[in-house]
């Protein structure tokens, strides 16, 4: 068939899209788009001849569609949760879609073949109309979850024949196009968005085949009329219709159309749901769509045929209702689980999973069961869900993402997990500031994934409920219930867990756990007494639980030697290292009838069954170190009790334990120290091997028995690779008698126990490491430690109350010991009346001062008594009980609410409502009295109430309905049991007064009230509170409050009506009975407190007044506002003052609930408020306390300290006023210290006396003692840190005395080497007694050691000729006098003792040096004045036959002068000391009876530190500087008596140093030190300072060059200067004439002489004084003017006589004489003498 030139260009065009490279949606929808295309050129339905030019444009679009697919991954979650059933649908299903139609399209055309093709086109229209009829399903799930965008809907693509997809695109048609596109049709649209639905069964596929196969049977069987005239009619177009060229195309295919139509109309079926969306489709396309004008014939059948297929459509779609839809769905199934991961911290981290089922499933994330919020943590948490791929993305992990996370998928088929953890690494030294103020988070109270939608409802139920159960050690027992929920869902199963006392359960060999489906069980294979405790089954179900709670009694089993204790509990491992481990246990409450001596502790190599006994005498402290332990080996532990009639069978074993040291597997660079956390540590190791380790660190006593001491310290920082071990030393408290412990084995461990100590001694401890290296320096030594146990047994409890509860249990309460620390847990005991016989109620100890005792006889009665129990031991029996008869209680037992003591413990014993275990469950601790905080949150339960426990049979009691209490409703007879008797002294007290709130809630109010003015002569032992209503202004009848009275004065109301106004009146009781009610108080209203303020502080006292101070006291406010109290502001004024007269007494809030008032003026009467602080400000005052006058009444009396000859402690009180009923009250800090075990009170009549056990910082504060029934008599006392140092040596001093000591024992040595040791007493009597200790052995006065006591001046002695290598260690000397005693210790070991030993010797020496001549001191140095150098020695024992040498460098010096030695001294002077007189001097002294030498260096350093001396000396004595002019300039210059190098020399100008020139230089010449300024300037005036270091210390000089001093300096260098130069060039006779010449007559003379002046001189010549002319005889010349001749060319006598060379210029004038002597030969003989010449200048 040809498609046109353009249907093939079309198809080549798309063919090329196809080829090119694309991703893998892209490639699929092309493939869609391709089949689309050759289906619609095979056949084209009628009414698309108009749009084919719009499929055209359609494919060249297609990736368009492509990218919209792609983004809408980015759209919000909602719309992927809705839209994901179609937009993750695969193309497959529109493939096999098109094959359909186009199959079902041939088989229409040849209907006459027979059966079978309609069956063909039955079955390809049935495969059509299932993938119709799940588009149309996706599209009502989209739909229904919110999905209106019609871009995002799935639009209906089956609704025509075409088998073309089309895509939806806004209209590109103008106005007048659109309103001629014809309007009675619908275009499909295809948005490329297909979903790929499985899990649908063979059975189901053929069922919806073969019912789609009939109705396409049915409808072309009635249609084959329409069949027909179709036929005719399509004949009947083509002949008239020619001009339609698109038509002829259609007629090789005519035979196809009405099955074509009846295809397209099933297909519609499914989407009838889909018309307004189609019609707006349709529409849309109407706009983009070129018109064809159509006939009036064609629109008619058009319009027919429309009808005809609407009409198919009704009757599909009312077929497919009656379609069982839940044959198609299944259960989640995980395709692919999340794995669990290990990241870094600052890493992100992410979770894949992928889940199947129909419907799809709904994934919710959970962290440690708690639904992820990605709202509350925004940029935490990333969940996305794509294409069926869920992930969940952790960004920037931290340490509080490490958990457990849990996919959880859900449909309405069941919900299926899938868990994966997350583990977060650190390195060693990051910090987590998030860990420290991570606050509780809680779930939103309406999320709950479930399959029906969020926040469904479950229902819990509990049927077959496990009761209260007895059991015996060793028997098995099994706890279990029916949990019934509602609504049941498949699949998804509750969260059960168990819990014991409110801890959760772990199955272990001991327990496990199991869950039917249906029934929950807790089974024991062998029951202990650890087993016993209130057992709690949790439910939870999405976000509601309920749960039950019981009670499991476990009674000892039979003991195999009658009488023996039964076994001990809760063996447990303290402290694991190396060298030992601590193990604890819990004492049993049964003895066997006498008292337990003691347990043994028995351990057991895991791996062997082999039990050894640890201990061989019998430890009462119920911990003890285990030691002699293999390193690295596991253990197993087990404890016995021992009574006088044998040893009780062994406790449970513990869990095992290993050996090993935690500090040292953490120093281990390749092992993490928390691997279940995933943290690493990461540490470096200094490169130290070979070196002995440093002392160890913070070494302190961590446990102190007295069996055993426990130490523990840090390693040292300094310790290399190899391993160390530890050596501990015990010393004596006051002795310095250091005693190894460990001697023969190290520890190997930061810890050690020492054992063998004597108890009540004091000892001290200290460590030292030890290597290959060596031992090395101890630690530092722990503070004074007393053996003996530090903790005490507890005090018994007191006032023990049973109250009914069941026909067979009864409830106990009582109060808890007082001051008792390490409180394990309380033993409650029963006894039938008169029977003499106590069985114990429990067998695990429990906490709080509340247990419900089970298990009794119906009817009888009983008394009950409690102990108490730690580590100590167990405390003595309370007094026993009131009998009560075991019956139900009236109305459910006793409310908490009405009986506030009976307050709840979180998970513990007290969990109860109504009184009854059953009704239990594990919770946070309810609120006090006062202290209760209205609307607490709470999450939504089964009953609307999230979390409410299952309530037993027996109910609430009803406030309206209490039972008066028993002093009102007394029978006339009173009972045998009231040991109270009225005197006839005493009344019954006046009603309290100053009724007020202190706090209100919804449903409650707490009042409180002022203590009755009159008390009746008796203590005021409780109130009674009665209240009403008041409607209108009219008040109702009373009510009781309370049928119990209550101590204090403030009580919480409850039950109460929202906004109802109440009136309340109060009653006091005495010994004496019911005093009488208050009047009405004011009405308050019943609403809740919002004010951000704290209330009012209430019952305001005040005591011990003085005439300037008393003391104020408050309770806190009950209502705290928004936020805690924090601190208290106290206001005073005059009683008679205005309000505008208060004044504060503080500045700064206190935190104390009291205040000592100073500063008040006698005799004025005051009035006190207080005023509450919290964050949010200041709160209202409380009433007013007083007024009081400021007056000290007479009698008054102060509290006295006593410390007595036994060294106890005491305050002591005395007063005259007292009543015979009056009482002393002693507290501290203003709280009663009644059974405190630090403490004890003595009162005989008027006097009162409160010891201290122990005084310590526990007991700093301030004591008082107050007198009941007095006019407020009270008294105070402050010990505070001074008052305690001051008071403890008093005691110490009065407890052990001693012998006062003026010194210490002491060590000398002696002229002759003699050891000497002293001490000394301030005094000792007759009979005082000295005892000489060594190394702890006593020594005696023998040959070695001489003694000696002088009782009048107490010095002590002992003397020792000589210490020898074994005298070293340590001595005492021990005092005793009478009953003091006193003793001084000197320890001499190490270097101590060498030094002494060698100090003894060297004396020993030096005497037997000094029997003949010696040094009395040895040669020394020093400077003389002069600056030279003396060295000088003093000799002694010397004669005149003693000799004295000198010597340098072993070279002998000549002395001069000869030694007298009349004054002892020696000297030898050096002068003008230097570098070479450097050397090794020695002086040596010697005659018949020895000798003696003395040596001095005086090299290297002593030479520099001598010569530092003399340069300073140099210095010293250097002149001031003085200024001297010359011819070149100014001269600054010092002398000194001597200059050496080592001397350095510094000049400055001005503050800055000097820079040496041409023009400015500094030198020394001999002894003086010059600086010289040639041509000075006027910058050269100011403060020259010369500096003279000597090595160590500059020594200056200075001088002042300005001002006259330049003037004059200056003017004098101008005229040296002009003298200079006339000097330099004045005429002179530089040289040449001699002073006398003798020539032979007749001979020439010719002499040469040099002259110079500048200018050049003027020369004449002189004889005899006489000037001389130049002639023939004597010739004279002048040359150059520097060279002048003198010639005589024959020399006569005449000649002879005084010449002169005279020269001249304008500077001088110069004279040289010379003589000429001329001789005859024969005169030679005679000698003439000769004359000297002289030079003269002018």
């Amino acid at each position: 068939m040809s498609l046109g030139p353009s249907w093939n260009g079309t198809l080549a065009r798309w063919l090329q899209k196809i080829l090119q490279p694309a991703t893998t949606e892209e490639q699929l929808l092309a493939c869609v788009s391709c089949l689309a295309l050759k289906g619609h050129m095979m056949s084209l339905p009628f009414y698309q001849k108009l749009h084919d030019r719009y499929d055209r444009s359609y494919h060249k679009d297609l990736r368009t569609t492509t990218s919209q697919y792609q983004q809408e991954k980015k759209r919000s979650a909602i719309y992927t949760h809705g839209s994901t059933a179609y937009s993750s649908r695969s193309s497959a299903a529109h493939r096999q879609e098109s094959q359909a139609f186009s199959r079902a399209s041939t088989a229409a055309s040849y209907l006459q073949q027979g059966s079978q093709a309609y069956s063909l086109g039955a079955t390809e229209y049935s495969l059509g109309s299932e993938v119709s009829r799940k588009a149309a399903s996706a599209y009502d799930y989209g739909y229904s979850h919110g999905l209106t965008d019609s871009s995002l809907l799935l639009e209906d693509y089956s609704s025509k024949l075409s088998s073309k997809a089309k895509r939806a695109k806004k209209s590109l048609l103008s106005a007048e196009e659109k309103e001629n596109v014809p309007s009675d049709y619908m275009v499909p649209i295809f948005s490329g968005r297909q979903a790929h639905i499985s899990g649908i069964t063979d059975t189901e596929e053929e069922r919806i085949k073969e019912a789609a196969a009939y109705i396409a049977q049915r409808n072309l069987l009635a249609s084959e009329e329409g069949i027909t005239t179709s036929k005719q009619s399509t004949a009947s177009r083509q002949a008239t219709a020619s001009k339609q060229a698109i038509a002829s195309r259609q007629a090789t295919a005519s035979k196809q159309a009405t099955a074509s139509k009846q295809l397209t109309a099933s297909k519609q079926s499914t989407a009838s749901k889909q018309s307004m969306v189609s019609k707006q489709s349709t529409s849309t396309l109407q706009q983009e769509e070129a018109f064809e004008k159509k006939s009036r014939k064609v629109a008619i059948r058009e319009k027919a045929e429309q009808l005809s297929l609407r009409k198919t459509l009704e009757e599909t779609e009312a077929y497919h209702k009656k379609l069982n839809e839940d044959s198609l769905l299944h259960a989640p199934e995980f395709t692919i689980k999340p794995h669990s991961h290990t990241v870094w911290e600052k890493e992100n981290v992410k979770l894949h999973c992928s889940v199947s089922g129909w419907p799809e499933p709904r994934l919710t994330w959970y962290k440690n069961q708690v639904p992820i919020n990605v709202h509350a943590n925004p940029g935490k948490y990333i969940i996305e869900s794509r294409y069926g791929m869920h992930t969940l993305e952790i960004n920037a992990c931290d340490f509080e993402d490490t958990a457990q996370y849990r996919a959880s998928a859900m449909n309405v088929k069941g919900e299926l997990s899938a868990y994966a953890s997350v583990v977060v690494k650190r390195y060693k030294g990051e910090f987590d500031e998030t860990c420290f103020h991570a606050g509780v988070s809680t779930l939103p109270l309406s999320f709950a994934v479930t399959p029906y939608g969020y926040a469904s409802k479950f229902d819990i139920h509990f049927d077959d409920k496990f009761d209260v159960s007895f059991g015996r050690e060793g028997e098995t027992m099994s706890l279990g219930c029916r949990v019934i929920i509602t609504p049941e869902i498949k699949h998804f199963q509750p969260e059960i867990q168990w819990y014991r006392n409110g801890v959760p359960v772990s199955p272990s060999k001991w327990v496990q756990t199991h869950w039917s489906g249906e029934r929950a069980t807790l089974t024991f294979s062998h029951l202990n007494k650890e087993d016993e405790g209130l057992y709690t089954i949790h439910v939870r179900m999405g976000e509601y639980y309920e749960q039950y709670s019981a009670y499991v009694f476990v009674r000892d089993a039979d003991a195999e030697i009658e009488g023996a204790p039964a076994t001990p509990l809760d063996v447990m491992c303290l402290d694991a290292n190396k060298d030992y481990i601590i193990i604890s246990w819990k004492q049993p409450a049964v003895d066997g009838g006498s008292p337990i001596l003691g347990y043994f502790i028995d351990k057991c190599e895991v791996g062997t069954d082999t039990w050894s006994q640890c201990n061989d005498i019998p430890v009462k402290f119920a911990r003890f170190p285990v030691t002699g332990l293999i390193e690295g080996r596991s253990y197993i532990f087990r404890v016995r009790a021992v009574n006088k009639n044998g040893i009780g069978l062994p406790s449970r074993v513990s869990e095992p334990v290993a050996a090993l040291d935690p500090a040292e597997k953490a120093r281990l660079k390749s092992r993490p120290s928390a691997p279940w956390t995933g943290q690493i540590i990461v540490t470096e190791e200094e490169p130290t091997e070979g070196i002995v380790p440093g002392p160890p660190t913070d070494l302190t006593v961590i446990e102190a028995t007295r069996s055993y001491v426990v130490l523990s310290w840090k390693p040292p920082g300094q310790r290399g690779h190899e391993g160390i071990m530890y050596f501990v030393e015990k010393c004596e408290a006051g002795t310095q008698n250091w005693q190894r412990v460990n001697t023969e084995l190290p520890v190997k461990s930061p810890r050690f126990a020492l054992f063998d100590l004597a108890e009540g001694k004091s000892y001290s401890f200290r460590v030292r490491c030890a290597n290959s290296a060596g031992v090395g320096e101890p630690s530092e030594a722990t503070e004074v430690t007393v053996v003996g146990d530090k903790l005490d047994i507890p005090k018994p409890p007191g006032k023990i109350i049973p109250s009914r509860n069941t026909d067979t249990s009864v409830v106990v309460t009582w109060e808890e010991s007082k001051d008792a620390k390490e409180l394990v847990g309380y033993y409650i005991e029963s006894s039938v009346v008169g029977s003499g016989t106590w069985e114990p109620c429990n067998n695990n100890p429990v906490k709080g001062p509340r247990f419900t005792c089970h298990g009794l006889v119906t009817g009888q009665s009983y008394i009950f008594r409690v102990r108490a129990v730690n580590a100590a031991g167990l405390s003595d029996y309370s007094q026993d009980s009131e009998a009560i008869q075991v019956k139900a209680a009236i109305g459910g037992g006793v409310s908490r609410d009405v009986w506030p003591d009976l307050s709840d413990t979180p998970g513990g014993l007290t969990d109860f409502q109504g009184g009854m275990h059953e009704a239990s469950r594990p919770t946070a601790k309810k609120d006090a009295l006062l202290g209760s905080k209205p609307n607490k949150p709470a999450l939504p339960s089964s009953s609307h109430k999230l979390g409410r426990t299952a309530v037993s049979k027996v109910s609430e009691t009803v406030q309206e309905e209490l039972t008066p209490p028993p002093e009102k409703a007394a029978p006339k007879g009173k009972s045998k049991s009231d040991p109270l008797k009225k005197k006839k002294d005493l009344a019954t007290p006046s009603p309290p007064y100053d009724i007020t709130c202190l706090e209100s809630f919804r449903d409650s109010m707490v009042l409180g009230w002022k203590q009755p003015e009159k008390t009746g002569g008796a203590e005021i032992s409780g109130y009674y509170v009665n209240y009403r209503e008041v409607i209108d202004g009219v008040p109702g009848k009373w009510k009781e409050a309370n049928i119990k009275a209550v101590s204090d004065q403030a009580y919480k109301i409850s039950n109460l009506k929202e906004n109802m106004v109440y009136q309340f009146q109060v009653a006091a009781m005495n010994i004496t009975g019911l005093g009488e009610f208050s009047a009405a108080s004011t009405s308050f209203k019943c609403e809740e407190w919002t004010i951000a303020v704290p209330g009012p502080p209430h019952d305001l006292k005040y005591s011990e007044v003085r005439k300037t101070s008393l003391v104020l006291h408050w309770k806190p406010p009950v209502y705290s506002g928004r936020t805690p109290v924090t601190g208290y502001f106290v206001d005073l004024k005059e009683a008679n003052a205005r309000d505008d007269k208060w004044r504060g007494l503080n500045k700064a809030a206190i935190k104390n609930n009291y205040l000592r008032v100073q500063g008040l003026q006698e005799g004025v009467s005051y009035v006190f408020r207080v005023r509450a602080m919290n964050q949010a400000g200041v709160g209202k005052p409380s009433d007013l306390a007083g007024p009081v006058v400021a007056e000290t009444r007479p009698g008054t009396r102060e509290v006295v300290v006593n410390v007595d000859d036994d060294g106890v402690i005491s305050l002591n009180f005395e007063c005259d006023q007292m009543s015979p009923n009056s009482k002393f009250t002693w507290s501290k800090d203003y709280i009663s210290t009644e059974d405190s075990p630090r403490l004890e009170v003595e009162s005989k009549g008027n006097k009162t006396k409160m010891t201290f056990k122990d005084l310590g910082t526990d007991d700093l504060g301030i004591y008082s003692c107050d007198v009941t029934d007095t006019d407020g008599i009270a008294s105070s006392y402050l010990i505070d840190e001074e008052e305690l140092k001051r008071l403890l040596a008093l005691s110490q001093e009065h407890k052990f005395p001693i012998v006062p000591v003026k010194s210490e024992l002491q060590v000398e040595i002696l002229e002759k080497g003699q050891v000497r040791f002293w001490m000394q007493a301030e005094k000792l009597s007759g009979n005082a007694k000295v005892s000489y200790i060594f190394n702890d052995k006593e020594i005696f006065e023998g040959p070695k050691y001489k003694m000696h006591i002088d009782r009048n001046t107490g010095i002590i002695e002992m003397f020792m000729e000589k210490l020898q290598e074994e005298d070293e260690g340590t001595y005492t000397f021990q005092l005793q006098d009478g009953k003091a005693t006193g003793h001084s210790t000197l320890v001499l070991i190490g270097d101590v003792y060498k030094k002494l030993q060698k100090e003894a010797e060297f004396q020993r020496q030096e005497w037997i040096r000094k029997q003949g001549p010696h040094f009395a001191e040895y040669l020394s140095w020093e400077v003389t004045s002069d600056c030279n150098v003396l060295l000088k020695c003093k000799v002694a024992n010397i004669k005149k036959e003693t000799h004295i040498v000198w010597y340098k460098d072993e070279r002998e010096i000549s002395v001069d002068e000869k030694h007298d030695f009349k004054d002892g001294i020696c000297t030898l002077l050096i002068t003008e000391f230097s570098k070479k007189d450097a050397g090794i001097y020695e002086v040596i002294l010697k005659d018949d009876r020895g000798k003696d030498k003395s040596r001095l260096k005086l090299v290297d350093e002593a030479f520099k530190e001598l010569m530092t001396e003399v340069c300073k000396r140099i210095a010293l004595s250097a002149t001031d500087l003085k200024i001297q002019s010359t011819a070149e300039g100014i001269r600054l210059y010092s002398i000194v008596p001597y200059y050496l190098d080592d001397l350095k020399v510094n000049w400055s100008h001005n503050g800055t140093a000097i820079r040496y020139s041409d023009r400015v230089k500094s030198g020394v010449t001999g002894e003086q030190i010059w600086l010289q300024i040639n041509e000075p300037t006027p910058n050269d005036k100011g403060k020259y300072v010369m500096e003279l270091f000597d090595g160590k210390t500059g020594h200056q000089k200075t001088v002042d060059l300005s001002g006259q001093a330049y003037e004059d300096a200056y003017a004098e260098f101008q005229r040296l200067k002009q003298a200079a130069i006339a000097e330099k060039n004045r005429a002179r006779v530089v040289g040449g004439l001699p002073d006398v010449v003798t020539i032979q007559e007749g001979k020439a003379l010719n002499l040469t002489c040099n002259v110079w002046g500048d200018p050049p001189p003027e020369v004449s010549w002189m004889k005899n004084e006489k000037p001389l002319a130049s002639n023939d005889h004597c010739n004279l010349k002048f040359e150059a003017g520097k060279t002048a001749f003198f010639t005589i060319t024959g020399v006569g006598t005449a000649d002879s006589g005084k010449y002169a060379l005279v020269v001249k210029n304008k500077y001088g004038t110069e004279t040289s004489d010379f003589t000429v002597s001329v001789f005859i030969p024969e005169d030679e003989a005679r000698v003439l003498q000769p004359q000297t010449g002289n030079k003269k200048s002018k």
